[in-house]
Formats: C-alpha cells, sequence, structure tokens
C-alpha cells in the first residue's frame, strides 16, 4: 500500500469514514426508534379498541335496559289509566247513590232542623265528590292519559258566560265585576280553557274582600293574552311558584270556605298541556295578576257562524206519565235514580244491562220516552251500545242520556257523534231534571214540526 504522508489528506479520509460511520448509526438508530414507536402505536390502538368495544357493549346494555324500562313504564301507565278509570266508578258510583238519595230525603223534610240536617250532609258529600274527582282529574294528568279535544271556540261567548256565572257571588260580596272581551274565536281545548278561566276567576273573587275583579282580553302580535286581576290580599314572591302546588290553600281574608287547594294545581296541568304560557305578577296587599297567553296559531278573528237552531217551545215539559228506561248495574244507584224519577210522577223501568233491556223491550212492546244509561255497565257492556240497540230495533231516535264516572274526551265524542246528551257522577237531580224536561220537550217538538 502505497504511504500516505500528506497529514491533512489524512485529516480529510477520517472525517469522511467518521461522518460514514455517524450516518450509518443514525440510519439504524432511526429504524430502531420507529419501530419502537409502531410497537407503542399498536399497543395503544388495542388498548383504545378494547376500551370502546368495552364501551360498546356497556352502551347496547343500558340501551336495553331503557328500552325494557320504557317498556315496563309505558305498561305501568296502562295499568294506571284502567286503574283510574275502574276507580272513577267505583268510587263515585256509591257517592252518587248517596246524593240522589239525600235530594230525595230533602224533599221530604218538613221542618227546619231536618233542612239544616240535610243542607250540611248535603255540603259534606259534595266536597268529597269535588276532591274525589279533581284528585282523579290530577292523576290523570300525571299518568298522560288527557288528550286535548281542539275545537273553534268563541271566546266572547265563553267568557260571557262565566261572567253570568260568577256576577251573583261578586254581588254578594258588593265587588266590582267587569269582563273586557273582544270577538275573537280561538282554537283550543273548551272544556280545559273554560275550567282554567273558571278557577282563575273564582280565587281571585275568593280572596277579594273589597275592590273588585277585572278579567280583559286582549290581541297582541304574538298571540292572544286574558288577564284576571284582583284587588285581594296578593301574593308574596317566594310564594308565588308555591301556590300551584296540590292542596296549597292561601289565607282566606274574610273567613268565608276555602277551597281545596287543587284548582291552581289542575290550572297549570291544563296550561301545560295546551301549551299555553300562565305568568303571575302580585304585590302584596295590593293584588294579583294572572296573565294566560295564547300563541298567535290559536286565534282567528272571524267568529264562527251561528248555528239556526229552531226556537223550542217555552216552558218545560211535564214529566207526569212520561215512560223512562233506566240502564244501571249498580244496585244501590238504581235505586235512588228509580225512587227520585218517580217522586216526579214518571214511569220507571229499570235494567241491569243490554241482554236484560232487550227482553224487556222485546216483551212489552213499550219504546221508551227517554232512556237514561250509565256507560259502565257488567260484562264490559257500554251504555251506547244498548241506546243504539234500542233505537235500531224501534227505528226512532229516542233521547238519551249517558251517565259516566269518568267522562273522556273519547266518550264526550262518542255520545256527540251519537246525538245524546251525557251527565257526570255523582249525578245532580236538579241538573238531572233539567235536561230530561228539555230532551222531552225537544223531542215532542220533533214530532210535531
Amino acid at each position: 500500500m502505497e504511504e500516505i504522508t500528506d497529514v491533512a489528506r489524512l485529516q480529510r479520509i477520517n472525517k469522511v469514514l467518521m461522518d460514514r460511520v455517524e450516518s450509518d448509526i443514525n440510519h439504524h438508530g432511526n429504524s430502531f426508534s420507529l419501530f419502537q414507536t409502531a410497537l407503542n402505536l399498536e399497543g395503544q390502538v388495542k388498548r383504545r379498541t378494547a376500551e370502546l368495544s368495552s364501551t360498546l357493549t356497556r352502551l347496547e346494555k343500558i340501551n336495553q335496559e331503557l328500552a325494557a324500562a320504557k317498556e315496563e313504564a309505558e305498561e305501568a301507565n296502562q295499568s294506571k289509566t284502567r286503574f283510574l278509570a275502574a276507580a272513577s266508578h267505583d268510587l263515585m258510583q256509591p257517592l252518587n247513590a248517596a246524593l240522589l238519595s239525600l235530594s230525595l230525603l230533602e224533599d221530604q223534610q218538613r221542618t227546619d232542623e231536618g233542612q239544616r240536617l240535610v243542607e250540611q250532609m248535603h255540603r259534606s258529600l259534595t266536597s268529597i265528590e269535588e276532591l274525589l274527582r279533581t284528585l282523579l282529574e290530577i292523576s290523570k294528568f300525571d299518568a298522560g292519559a288527557v288528550k286535548t279535544r281542539i275545537s273553534e271556540v268563541s271566546l266572547d261567548q265563553m267568557i260571557g258566560s262565566l261572567e253570568e256565572s260568577f256576577r251573583p257571588f261578586a254581588d254578594l260580596k258588593r265587588l266590582k265585576f267587569r269582563v273586557v272581551s273582544r270577538a275573537l274565536t280561538v282554537r283550543t281545548d273548551k272544556t280545559m280553557i273554560r275550567r282554567i278561566l273558571q278557577n282563575l276567576i273564582s280565587n281571585a273573587l275568593r280572596y277579594t274582600i273589597s275592590g273588585g275583579v277585572l278579567v280583559g282580553v286582549r290581541e297582541r302580535a304574538e298571540g292572544i293574552v286574558i288577564d284576571v286581576y284582583d284587588t285581594g290580599c296578593g301574593i308574596a314572591a317566594a310564594d308565588i311558584e308555591s301556590i300551584f302546588e296540590e292542596f296549597h290553600r292561601g289565607n282566606n281574608p274574610d273567613n268565608t270556605e276555602a277551597g281545596l287547594g287543587l284548582g291552581l294545581s289542575i290550572v297549570r296541568r291544563m296550561v301545560d298541556a295546551l301549551g299555553y304560557e300562565l305568568t303571575v305578577s302580585s304585590r302584596p296587599g295590593k293584588g294579583t295578576r294572572f296573565r294566560l297567553a295564547l300563541p298567535q296559531q290559536a286565534s282567528r278573528r272571524v267568529s264562527p257562524p251561528e248555528k239556526c237552531m229552531p226556537e223550542l217551545p217555552e216552558g218545560k215539559a211535564p214529566l207526569a206519565g212520561q215512560v223512562v228506561l233506566l240502564i244501571e248495574n249498580d244496585p244501590a244507584v238504581a235505586r235512588a235514580m228509580t225512587s227520585l224519577m218517580r217522586s216526579w210522577s214518571l214511569k220507571v223501568s229499570t235494567v241491569t244491562g243490554l241482554d236484560e233491556t232487550m227482553r224487556l223491550v222485546l216483551d212489552k212492546k213499550v219504546v221508551p220516552d227517554l232512556i237514561i244509561a250509565d256507560q259502565h255497565l257488567d260484562n264490559d257492556e257500554l251504555g251506547t251500545s244498548a241506546v243504539a240497540a234500542i233505537r235500531a230495533f224501534s227505528k226512532q231516535r229516542i233521547p238519551a242520556i249517558i251517565v259516566s264516572a269518568d267522562p273522556c274526551t273519547e266518550l264526550e265524542v262518542i255520545v256527540g257523534q251519537m246525538k245524546m246528551e251525557m251527565l257526570p257522577k255523582p249525578v245532580k237531580p236538579a241538573q238531572l231534571r233539567a235536561l230530561m224536561s228539555h230532551l222531552l220537550n225537544r223531542s215532542r217538538f220533533d214530532r210535531t214540526s
């Protein structure tokens, strides 16, 4: 080998060799680092995959549990709805019989003391009725068993009717009672909105001892607002939410009979069901304003056309001698109803179900002037079906009244389609007699016209 004597040249050669060695070391080092990184990433992917798989398994189990819980809740709601319907019927039946018997007893009293005791019993039974009916109504709302029935309602006519109902009470307390309404038609549930306003006005009059109550209707860009103002005792700001709780009763300033403390609880549930907004503003010692806001889409400026109904003859139709068929499966209620109607000089035949009804009609070949039927009979039979069968046999649209402890919206629709009337249990004798007189009067008018 040729001897290298140039020092500078040797240094350059050495540098080149060292660079190559370092380059080679770096190359292998980077490869090893990449290899280690790949191993780490693979481990992380495996761990994340295991975690994701475990999470998906848990989510699937949770979804299955939620589906089972939802199914169980729906079944529980259905059971609750069935229970409420049965409870409405079973609880109201004995109360209905008691009130009917009490009405008959009242007619037989000849002394002031007897009248006083009967009136006291009537007030007690009426309070029980109101409590049961309201509690069942609250339970139905909470169970989701109440459906709204939307129709066109004349706001002016409805509020005018409420004004007529509350005017005597306001006059008795020497309060000013003013209503400022508008000729508007709203699309709403007629029963619910009337109940909402009825409860608000009733509370305003109850808790006002001087001054008065104002009900005002205004149309705004965002919709219709109905205000109920009073000059009563007012509500402290901290107590406003609590007034909507069940059994909450305010301090009645004039010591008159307080309500059950359920009216505003029902109001809140009905407002929520309709999708409206209810706000309260109050100043203790000055008064309170309840504001019900209806959305714009609920209102119409054009009032519905008035129905042209023929005028019925004036005066009440005589009940004496009229034939009434009573379809009632509860013996106590049947006895009380029969005694009451016979005291009005009516001819009453009582049956318990559809088969007995048809046998009576076929055997005696007598068509009743009026039918009164309990909706829920034995063996799952329905009063509406019994009425339909009698009408089909007689080929006459006999006036009929359906009595029910559970007057739901669906039943109201069926009764309306069949051109019948409906009364809730417990039946009020005066209301029953007035409705019977009206139906018999109309039936006689239809036959002679």
